[in-house]
């Protein structure tokens, strides 16, 4: 159990100070950071003072995912190509409109397609896996024909990642943190492709039932660090390991707000880190706008905070309002 975070100050303005490290490699950089115990009041501390492997985990550069450089902001398109999708269900669950969505979101700055055939909203049944594979197929080889983007097959099951792989996709995202199918992880080790890992509390049939942590910012790391853990010995590299804290998964929006408020802990796995908390239920609330299909604005502001603490990756469904955004973002941001 790990009884204290180190999260890193995160600044981008100039000059830096000769002591400042860079924050997994990337244009941004701290010289202090919140050392914060699973019991009692955050701490300042400089980073010199920051032991290892610590200091070096949140220093270290990030490898390119899947060809992509992680040390610049990239942005996931959503594509759900199923009926009942929390807010977009049905909207792309014919294959040639997935296609022709799909190809808008990398024409409007998507880097990576998420393509996923098994809603996992609250509530959600599991989809057998005949039908997931027949949901998510034609839309990857569409895709392989007319573009390069990194596609990505949202799945917790080897037998569909095995399929999907084989079409052609280039990374694995696994909602369950690789623990739902335990042939899944030793399938990407042997594939080579890198994959991300999810934090999840239960499942999507049960999980919002009563999330509780002892502290969710400490209890999240450590599973995530154990999940890696596990993906290392399975023989897929922590370079190749992406983290999500799985915003929305198992938590309720005071656990989602003190993850997203600290998110930077995160770089001390060593891993790029994933953020997906568009059009959720806590935007909803937070920003009183019942539709979700209304969500961008509230969406992109949680979206820029993340970036600000070095998130590499966005996954989100608005990608032409997002991708706007995080331009500016980068324009106004010093040394971005």
């Amino acid at each position: 159990m790990t009884d204290v975070l180190y999260r890193p100050i995160v600044r981008s303005d100039q000059p830096r100070p000769e002591e400042a490290l860079p924050l997994a490699g990337g244009p941004l950089w701290f010289s202090e950071a919140l050392c914060l115990a699973r019991k009692g009041a955050p701490e300042r501390v400089a980073a010199a003072d920051i032991p290892d492997p610590w200091r070096s985990r949140l220093s270290a550069a990030r490898a390119p995912v899947a060809g992509l450089a992680m040390d610049r902001p990239q942005i996931m398109g959503i594509l759900n190509v199923t009926p009942d999708s929390f807010s977009d269900g049905g909207a792309h669950f014919d294959p040639d409109t997935a296609r022709k969505m799909a190809g808008a979101m990398i024409e409007a700055g998507a880097s990576l397609i998420d393509i996923g055939g098994e809603s996992t909203r609250p509530g959600a049944q599991e989809v057998p896996v005949a039908e997931e594979i027949a949901r998510i197929m034609p839309v990857i080889e569409g895709l392989q024909q007319v573009s390069n983007a990194v596609i990505s097959v949202d799945t917790r099951k080897a037998a569909v990642a095995e399929k999907a792989l084989a079409a052609g996709s280039h990374l694995i995202n696994d909602v369950s943190g690789f623990t739902y199918d335990p042939d899944l992880g030793p399938l990407c080790a042997r594939a080579n492709v890198p994959v991300c890992v999810m934090h999840n509390q239960g499942n999507p049939e049960d999980m919002q039932d009563n999330p509780f942590y002892d502290s969710v910012l400490h209890d999240v790391f450590d599973v995530l660090e154990d999940r890696v853990q596990a993906l290392e010995t399975m023989g897929i590299p922590r370079s190749r390991i992406v983290v999500d804290p799985g915003i929305g998964f198992g938590k309720t929006l005071d656990h989602n707000v003190t993850l997203l408020r600290d998110i930077a802990v995160f770089h001390g796995l060593g891993c790029a880190i994933l953020l997906g908390v568009s059009r959720k239920g806590f935007i909803g609330k937070i920003g009183e706008e019942p539709r979700a299909d209304a969500r961008a604005p509230g969406s992109i502001a949680v979206g820029l905070a993340a970036l600000g603490q070095g998130v590499q990756i966005l996954r989100v469904h608005d990608v032409s309002q997002t991708a706007q955004a995080v331009r500016l973002w980068q324009a106004v941001s010093a040394g971005s």
